[in-house]
This record gives C-alpha cells, sequence and structure tokens, in this order.
C-alpha cells in the first residue's frame, strides 16, 4: 500500500522502534550521555560561587580576598575546560552516531524497497520514495544525536535546580515550579501543530521530485510537442502548494517561539516580585536572592532550549514516521520458510487452474489456465491486449503470485523455491530496456557479476553487439549516460540481450522486445534472439507476427483463455482467430510499404 501524508503512527511507538538503531553505538552513546551531563556541572555551580561571594561582601567585605577570589577562579575555570572537552566529543562524535544511524536507515530502507513488489512501485510515486530515501533522513541525524542529551540535560538542570531552590526559599521554588506546566502544555499542544505541517511539508516535496523527475525523463517529448510552458505551469502548482504549506509551518512555529518567550517573561517577573517580598521578610539573603534569580534563568533557558529543540525534534520524527511507513509495507512476494534453491533446472513450465487478478480488481487477468511447456521448447504468445500475455510471464518468476492455482517449474511450486535461485535461472528480455547510467561493460556484466571482460566479450558477440561496441569512442568503457541515452534503440536492446546471454539461463522470457524497433534493428535483433533461444525453454510475447513464425508452437490466448494453438503453419491452416490476426498485421505491413509515411501501430 503507498503511504499518504494522512496517515498518523503514535510518538511513543516511533521511538520505541526506533531505539534499536542504538544498539550498534552504545558505547558511543554512553560516553555522549556521560560528557552532557558534565556540561551541566558549570551551568548548575556557578550560581552557588554568586551566593557564596555575595553573602559574603554582604556580611563581612573584607573576607573577599586574592586567594578566595583565586579558589573560586581557579574552581570555574577547571569546570570550564572540562565543559569544553565534553562539548567537543559530543559535537564530533555525538554526530558521528547520528549520521551512521541515518545511514543504517538509509540501507534498510533500500534493501527493504529492493523486496517490493511490481505492485507496490505501480501505485507509489519514485519522486515520493526518493524524497524519503534522501531529504526525510536528514534530520535524523540531528534528532538521534541530540534527542537523548537535551532530554537528560533538561532533568539534571530541573532536578537540580529543584533541591538547591527548595532548601534556599521552599515556598517560592513551589511557586516556580507549579507555574513551569503551563509552559509544558504549550509545548504539547504546539507540537501536535509541527509534526502535522512538518510532514505535510515533506510529503509535497516528494510530489515536487515526482514532477520534475516525470518532466525531466520526459524532456525529449515536452519538447517535441513545443510544452515547456505547460510542463513549467504543472511545476509552479506543485511549488506554489509547497510555499502555502511552508506559510503554515512559519505560522505555527513564530506563534510557538512568541507564546514560550512570553510566558519566559512572565516567570522572570514573578520571581522578581515573590523574591523581593521574601527578600524585604528576611528569608532570603542577598546571596540567595541572586543565586536564586541565576538558578530560575537556568531553568527557563533549560525550557527554551527544549522549545528550541522541539522544532527539530518534530522533523527528526517526521522523517522517523515516513522511513517506517514504508518499512511497513508488506513484502508481497517473499521467500516461503521452507523455500529451498532449484538445481539442474531443465525448464519444464507448467500453469496448474492458474487464476489472477490484480489487487481488490474484480476482473480476472488470468481464470483457470492450464498450460504445460516441455523443456527447451519455443513458445509463443500472441492474442489481442489485455489478454494476460505479460501478466502469464510475470507470474513465473514470481513477479506477481497466482491468485488460485500453481505455477510450476520441473514439477515445482514457484513459491516453494527461493526468489533468488528462480530468478537466477530465468531470463527476460522486454520491449522498454532499461540501462543503467554507466559504461557498456557495467550494463553487460550486470548479468553475470564479477564476470571477465572476455566473457563479457563474447556474450556480447552472440548477442550480436560486439561490432558496434568496438566502434563506439571508448568501445566497452563507452559511457552510454542516463537509461542508455547515447545509443539507439537496436543497440540497446542488442546489450540486453548480452546481459541475459552472460547470465545464460536455462528459461527465456522475451516481452515484445523487437516491437519497438525499425526494420533494420529489428532484424539484427530477431537474429540475436534466434541465437539466444537455442536450447532454451522460451516463451515470446510478440505483436509482429511475423517474428514468432519458426515457434515451435503458438498460444492464440484471449480473455476467455487459451483459443488456440499449433505451429504456424497448422494454425494458419485452422483459419480461426490466429489466422485472423494474421491476415490483419500482413494487410497493414503491406500497406506501410506502400505508404511509407504510414504509421503503424502494432496495438
Amino acid at each position: 500500500m503507498p503511504t499518504t501524508a494522512s496517515q498518523k503512527r503514535n510518538t511513543g511507538d516511533l521511538i520505541r522502534r526506533f531505539i534499536p538503531y542504538y544498539k550498534p553505538y552504545l558505547g558511543i552513546l554512553s560516553l555522549d550521555l556521560l560528557f552532557a551531563m558534565l556540561t551541566t556541572v558549570c551551568a548548575l555551580v556557578f550560581p552557588l560561587i554568586v551566593r557564596q561571594i555575595t553573602d559574603l561582601a554582604v556580611s563581612d567585605a573584607a573576607g573577599i580576598t586574592l586567594a578566595v577570589v583565586a579558589k573560586l577562579g581557579g574552581l570555574y575555570i577547571a569546570l570550564l575546560l572540562l565543559e569544553a572537552g565534553s562539548r567537543y566529543y559530543m559535537q564530533s562524535q555525538g554526530h558521528i552516531m547520528g549520521a551512521k544511524i541515518e545511514r543504517d536507515m538509509r540501507s534498510n530502507l533500500f534493501a527493504h524497497l529492493a523486496q517490493l513488489s511490481f505492485s507496490y512501485y505501480s501505485d507509489t510515486k519514485i519522486g515520493q520514495i526518493m524524497a524519503r530515501i534522501t531529504s526525510d533522513l536528514f534530520d535524523v541525524t540531528e534528532f538521534s544525536h541530540h534527542c537523548p542529551e537535551e532530554f537528560l540535560i533538561a532533568g539534571i538542570n530541573l532536578v537540580v535546580s529543584f533541591v538547591v531552590l527548595s532548601q534556599m526559599n521552599l515556598t517560592l521554588t513551589v511557586i516556580i515550579f507549579v507555574s513551569l506546566p503551563l509552559m509544558l502544555i504549550s509545548i504539547v499542544l504546539f507540537n501536535r501543530k509541527m509534526r502535522d505541517t512538518f510532514k505535510a511539508t515533506r510529503h509535497q516535496v516528494g510530489e515536487i521530485n515526482a514532477q520534475a523527475e516525470d518532466s525531466l525523463l520526459g524532456m525529449r517529448v515536452v519538447q517535441s510537442f513545443a510544452n515547456e510552458e505547460l510542463e513549467s505551469r504543472k511545476f509552479e502548482r506543485g511549488n506554489q502548494t509547497f510555499v502555502e504549506l511552508k506559510k503554515i509551518q512559519y505560522r505555527v512555529m513564530a506563534a510557538f517561539h512568541s507564546t514560550t518567550r512570553l510566558l519566559n517573561g512572565l516567570m522572570n517577573l514573578l520571581v522578581i516580585v515573590a523574591g523581593a517580598y521574601f527578600l524585604a521578610k528576611g528569608q532570603l539573603s542577598p546571596g540567595e536572592f541572586a543565586s536564586y534569580l541565576l538558578y530560575v534563568n537556568l531553568l527557563l533557558n533549560t525550557v527554551t532550549r527544549l522549545v528550541d529543540f522541539m522544532e527539530q525534534y518534530q522533523r527528526g520524527l517526521s522523517g522517523i514516521e515516513r522511513f517506517f511507513e514504508i518499512m511497513d509495507a508488506p513484502l508481497e512476494i517473499k521467500n516461503s520458510k521452507d523455500a529451498k534453491d532449484i538445481e539442474n533446472i531443465r525448464g519444464e513450465i507448467t500453469l496448474d487452474h492458474v487464476t489472477f487478478q490484480y489487487g481488490d480488481s474484480l476482473d480476472k487477468v488470468l481464470d483457470d489456465v492450464q498450460l504445460f511447456v516441455p523443456a527447451g521448447q519455443n513458445v509463443a504468445l500472441v492474442g489481442p491486449s489485455g489478454s494476460g500475455k505479460t501478466t502469464l510471464c510475470n507470474l513465473i518468476p514470481r513477479f506477481y503470485d497466482v491468485t488460485q492455482g500453481r505455477v510450476l517449474i520441473d514439477g515445482k511450486d514457484v513459491r516453494d523455491i527461493t526468489l533468488k535461485s528462480l530468478r537466477g535461472n530465468i531470463g527476460t528480455v522486454q520491449q522498454d530496456v532499461y540501462l543503467f547510467s554507466g559504461t557498456v561493460f557495467d550494463n553487460i556484466v550486470y548479468g553475470k557479476p564479477g564476470a571477465s571482460l572476455e566473457a563479457v566479450q563474447q556474450a556480447a558477440k552472440r548477442a550480436g553487439a560486439h561490432d558496434f561496441i568496438e566502434a563506439l569512442p571508448n568501445g566497452y568503457d563507452t559511457y552510454v549516460g542516463e537509461r542508455g541515452v547515447k545509443l539507439s534503440g537496436g543497440q540497446k536492446q542488442r546489450l540486453s540481450i548480452a546481459r541475459v546471454f552472460l547470465k545464460d539461463p536455462p528459461i527465456l522470457l522475451l516481452d515484445e522486445a523487437t516491437s519497438a524497433l525499425d526494420n533494420e534493428s529489428e532484424l539484427l535483433v530477431q537474429q540475436s534472439l534466434e541465437e539466444l533461444a537455442k536450447g532454451r525453454t522460451t516463451l515470446t510475447i510478440a505483436h509482429r507476427l511475423t517474428t514468432i513464425r519458426n515457434a515451435d508452437v503458438i498460444w492464440v490466448l484471449t480473455d476467455k483463455g487459451l483459443e488456440e494453438s499449433g505451429s504456424h503453419q497448422e494454425l494458419l491452416k485452422k483459419r480461426g482467430l490466429y489466422w485472423q490476426l494474421y491476415q490483419m498485421y500482413t494487410e497493414k505491413s503491406e500497406q506501410a510499404e506502400k505508404a511509407p509515411d504510414a504509421v503503424y501501430s502494432s496495438n
């Protein structure tokens, strides 16, 4: 299920699930918290030093000798050095720990995404996923480092201040601490609003990423239709929505900070008025009053620091929340607990009463299909769009699981075979070739990572790609561009075939591998495919019916299931559905030859 900006998760549950990421770094975390405690010593001791000097000045000014000042000054300098060293560790090692946690989360996220089924990616925008992999986790570094530090420091300051102040004047201390919940209530109320605005903003960043990716990847289409202004307007709408969300976010933040500053000021006023009263009554000494003001300021600074941290806290928490939204996406296709590797595959394929429908759709793409492919047979699948040809092929490597029935390879249910072993024995060549950003060598060796240059070259020769590769500026080291943009359609297809040659699987799935090519490229690629299919169990989906005349058997699929089967000649003699499709195809081909400018669509 794709995630949305409206989903909410319990904060306690998010923290509980996040805590295990600290486990590998408990040593660093323990030292970080120890040094965090040491940084509070200066702030807590300084008011006591002021009290001692003030009371001494009032009662016996002559008692303030150079030795006393030097002793107190030396103590404070030692504490400052201790604080400086502690802060250095927190700022360096603490942040490094946070970066490592961010790295671990990103690795887990990518590993989980790599296992999600095709249906997840059909329903989720890649731009949204990219936002969660990158920007959503940026604030986790600060969150994971500062969150335990800030709450520990705040706790120590509150407890120690309460104990020290209670010894000076319990009544005034109770008045001060009873007033603190007002500030805490405001923090809680504004936190809820901030979290909602941060999450909505992050979601919109994902939408902007998705829009930009869609437009940039389709820029050739955009420019060919002169629709640059249209795309700019679409992008601007999303960009403006981002600004509107930011406005709401900053208004909430402004109200939050303004309210807490106001409460800070009222608290200071309360201390001055009440403190002056107890001072006049003789229930506070001048030194205690000065010390009291410093401790109260320490308390208020602690609360202010927490307030300032809350923005960072909510940013980090919203990133963690969106992280777990993807991590909680179910793995629809996974190994069963009894799954085993399959070895020495012959390539026999059986569809045993297979029924399939997508998600909650009521329409069945395949309904009680029974088919058998002997090992090494070359089977072609033809039929109108929507008859389930591609779906049938996607069920064999378990890109989707059957709704009912079984898919068997060599008599074994594919659900009882490990995914790595299953897919490692199946090669796929599709119409829409995907080449990775890298070199020609990188893209071919992807079929068998670690293969030698000689093996890659041999695979390219068998795919009919070696000659054009050698003619490229840097041969096998030539950069192909993003998605292979620097190569022609025929060249990209032959590289994808070379990739499968290198993989050398016993089962081959060809999904309209030549339908997007021109006649010359189609001929070259078809020769490569015929070479690739030798000795392998092959299922070929084709709309160009002339490319499958040499298939051992042709299956004609419709929305009713398998309508006809047989060789090319046998099906033509039947003068059934295949004959009709073939007549339509040859007529359109003849028309295209007579009118070269005519556009023929195989759909």
